[in-house]
């Protein structure tokens, strides 16, 4: 059996540096598939394709709510003549209903455990409109290494520099924030991969650079522990969401090569300053997480926030709009009250006002939302804050012996040149 699987494309924001990612859901359900079946993977940011490829099945992994309207263009197509679709992946979970119209199956839930039902069913030519797994939720032991084989690696370079692999090793969180959807997809329960699993895929990966993806590495503390001592001896360099301030925690993400964090800001407290500064004292840098546009915030918390900023010597910070997104309280609670006037998917990109804030027009806070990105790179650009960053991994690289010099051939600019002296 032969499967396309693609990952459609979306709008990249405007005025960000743009750099892509390969895409974890995609390999990560490729590893549920039988050995059976050959698999096409498509990252469609990055390759196009062609319509008329031979393929038994098209799989569409979609992550985010920007990607839908072009999955379900890509799956019209294929369908009008006569190909069969199943749609995955976080957004066909947040958008079901709609993408039922669109497909002739959809899949919710985590692949590990279900797909030989599915790919059966297909074979008799019954396959059902609806697989719904979401309570079923499979033993993290059998969550086996992603099929990173699937990447055109030549793809995912920025400037010659070879972008992070993604990774996780938990799935689940006990959290229920306001505008998440995290506890609807992957349930309130903190489901950890066994370290044995964690270590026979962190083998496999060949690249330096991790993104771990977990929704939260500060959910249980002896668990982090022993997850940081099973990282060390990989010499890896990561990036994660928050981690525990606990030092004892800290000093391990430190040892298996904790890189900077993702640490949300959403007051000017002491405990934010103090967090900040605990990750720096153990050498891991801080990229500010900051959501403009909850109920709390006015236009002078707002002003406050972005003062507090420079303050607290971030590395960087990444400014986003709050998002209605489907299955998240956020979006029940304005949809209730129609404080949602903006339904077109596509603009569902975190970096556009849809609703209508408690406290100021939608119109002035997309100007607090632009004046945001400009005031905190005003003496520096994002792309030379990246570029610090991207220098200091490398120092540690180079002391370590892991150091990869930047592929030539895929270099632009000076920005190549200065991370190969």
């Amino acid at each position: 059996m032969k499967i396309k699987l693609i990952y459609p494309r979306w709008k990249k924001l405007d005025g960000q540096t743009e750099f892509n990612l390969p895409p974890h859901g995609p390999v990560v359900f490729a590893a549920a598939l039988p050995d059976y079946v050959e698999v096409d993977f498509v990252d469609e940011n990055m390759q196009s394709f062609s319509y008329d490829d031979p393929v038994d099945l098209v799989c569409i992994s979609m992550m985010l709510t920007s990607q839908v309207k072009r999955g379900w263009e890509i799956a019209d197509t294929y369908r009008s003549r006569g190909i069969k679709v199943l749609f995955g992946g976080i957004s066909t979970m947040l958008h079901a209903e709609e993408t039922m119209l669109h497909a002739d199956s959809v899949f919710m839930g985590e692949a590990e455990g279900h797909m030989e039902e599915v790919l059966d069913d297909f074979a008799r030519g019954g396959m059902k409109k609806l697989y719904n797994f979401m309570n079923q939720q499979p033993d993290t032991e059998l969550i086996g290494p992603a099929r990173r084989d699937l990447y055109n690696r030549d793809l995912y370079y920025h400037k010659g520099v070879q972008m992070v692999d993604l990774f996780h090793a938990s799935r689940g969180c006990k959290f229920n924030c306001y505008p998440c959807a995290v506890s609807f997809l992957g349930g309130r329960r903190f489901r950890a991969r066994p370290f044995d699993r964690i270590a026979e895929e962190l083998d496999t990966i060949d690249n330096n650079r991790l993104f771990v993806v977990d929704n939260t590495l500060a959910q249980d503390k002896e668990w982090t522990k022993e997850l940081f001592r099973t990282m060390i001896p990989f010499k890896k360099n990561w990036c994660s969401h928050t981690i525990s301030d606990d030092p004892d925690v800290l000093d391990l993400a430190a040892q298996a090569g904790s890189w900077y964090v993702y640490q949300a800001v959403f007051d000017t407290s002491d405990y934010i300053k103090e967090r900040v500064k605990r990750y720096h004292d153990y050498g891991i840098s801080v990229e500010g997480t900051i959501l403009l546009g909850m109920d709390n915030q006015t236009e002078d918390d707002i002003m406050r926030l972005l003062d507090f900023l420079g303050e607290i010597n971030l590395d960087l910070a990444e400014f986003t709009i709050l998002t209605p997104f489907p299955e998240t309280k956020a979006y029940d609670d304005m949809l209730k009250e129609g404080r949602i006037f903006d339904h077109d998917w596509n603009h569902y990109t975190a970096d556009r006002a849809v609703y209508k804030p408690r406290h100021m027009s939608p119109e002035r806070l997309q100007e607090l939302y632009e004046y945001a990105w400009e005031s905190f790179y005003d003496t520096e650009t994002q792309e030379q804050k990246m570029f610090r960053l991207m220098m200091k991994v490398v120092e540690r690289e180079i002391a370590a012996g892991t150091y990869r010099k930047p592929r030539v051939d895929l270099m632009e600019s000076s920005f190549g040149r200065v991370v190969d002296r």
